[in-house]
């Protein structure tokens, strides 16, 4: 594939003004009653296709429910505003920076996981070439006839490809550690971005209360667990009982009427139990000891700490296979109970800045 390089440059104005209408146009969505509203652009021919891609998004790929997708594109809607791109992009220089191609190789574990990226390829005024998951192959592409129905001017930067990515500049991408390995090869001659798999910690102390606990289990639910932000690991104190933190999981026990979950949580927990693991169990999720921190779907690791001090030092050691930390303020740069997956603009993946790459490409 040729991409034109093209003398006229898009002013940074009219790609932040897009991606605010791009917000507007999102937040329309809701689970229970998604109205159009008077003040959004192209409802005419955009909204009920939001809507029924909403709905086949089940059929696309069995984790997207309509709960999920939507909660997705409501994160976006708030994080798409005039105030916050400010906030986000007033501490860079992106007056002058010469539009390069990069490929985006995007996962697909939950709806529009590779949004970021895209995003901050296209405001910093590059092109972006996009090739996506096999599992979210439609709502990007979706979004991006939207963006460029609001400014034409798009156009000539954004592609997708099925393909191999060719004739490209630099590139972004996003796999597991096999591919990492390949990607890292492959592109070995590009400005590169490689992230790898990553896991979200809590540490409890045991003076957390119900609304904290809570708060975790959305942590630990949302996307059915399928995320990098998601909690996959406890840290407990000896001694720890587990009664409150069970008590607060009911909340999420609807989750086991979802098939595809249910079919996971009986595999795993067969699994674990054939093999003789000690197991904590409440009917929809199991909580195992373990020292690792990828634990499989339905299932999350606890381990347990005797110091504080020792445990942080242990966190910073493992900094590059968690990707957030949960907490009541106990490290540096830890996440508040429920708030995983409301990331901002300036949460980076990985903390890998993507606009300071994208800025010295």
């Amino acid at each position: 594939m040729q991409i034109h390089s093209y003398a006229n440059i898009m002013t940074l104005t009219k790609r932040k003004n897009a991606f605010i209408e791009l917000g507007k146009f999102l937040s329309q969505f809701h689970l229970d009653n998604s109205q159009p509203k008077n003040d959004v652009l192209h409802n005419d021919n955009f909204f009920s296709k939001m809507l029924d891609l909403i709905q086949q998004s089940k059929s696309h790929n069995g984790w997207y429910t309509e709960e999920q997708v939507i909660f997705a594109l409501q994160s976006w809607a708030e994080a798409l505003t005039p105030e916050n791109l400010d906030n986000w992009l007033r501490n860079y220089t992106l007056d002058n920076i010469e539009p390069k191609t990069v490929g985006l190789v995007l996962a697909g574990n939950i709806p529009l996981v590779g949004f970021h990226d895209f995003l901050s390829v296209l405001i910093t005024g590059h092109k972006a070439l996009i090739k996506t998951s096999g599992n979210d192959q439609h709502l990007l592409p979706f979004l991006s006839k939207y963006l460029i129905a609001t400014e034409p001017e798009f156009k000539d930067f954004i592609f997708f490809t099925e393909g191999k990515l060719e004739n490209f500049d630099a590139v972004i991408a996003t796999g597991s550690n096999n591919t990492a390995r390949y990607f890292e090869y492959y592109f070995q001659n590009k400005p590169s971005i490689i992230r790898k798999n990553r896991n979200s910690a809590a540490i409890l102390t045991g003076n957390e209360t119900k609304e904290d606990l809570i708060g975790l289990g959305e942590d630990i639910f949302r996307y059915f667990g399928l995320g990098c932000r998601n909690v996959s690991k406890l840290f407990v104190p000896k001694g720890y009982d587990f009664k409150d933190f069970f008590e607060a999981m009911y909340e999420y026990k609807d989750v086991i009427h979802y098939e595809k979950y249910a079919n996971n949580y009986d595999y795993n927990k067969a699994v674990f139990l054939m093999s003789n693991f000690k197991l904590l169990d409440n009917e929809f999720l199991t909580i195992k000891e373990d020292s690792g921190y990828a634990s499989p779907i339905s299932s999350v690791f606890y381990e347990f700490y005797e110091d504080l001090n020792t445990l942080k030092q242990k966190l910073e050691d493992d900094h590059e296979q968690l990707q957030c930390v949960v907490s009541n303020n106990l490290t540096p740069d830890s996440i508040p109970f429920g708030q995983t997956q409301k990331p901002g603009l300036l949460d980076y993946a990985d903390n890998v800045d993507t606009i300071a790459f994208l800025s010295k490409i």
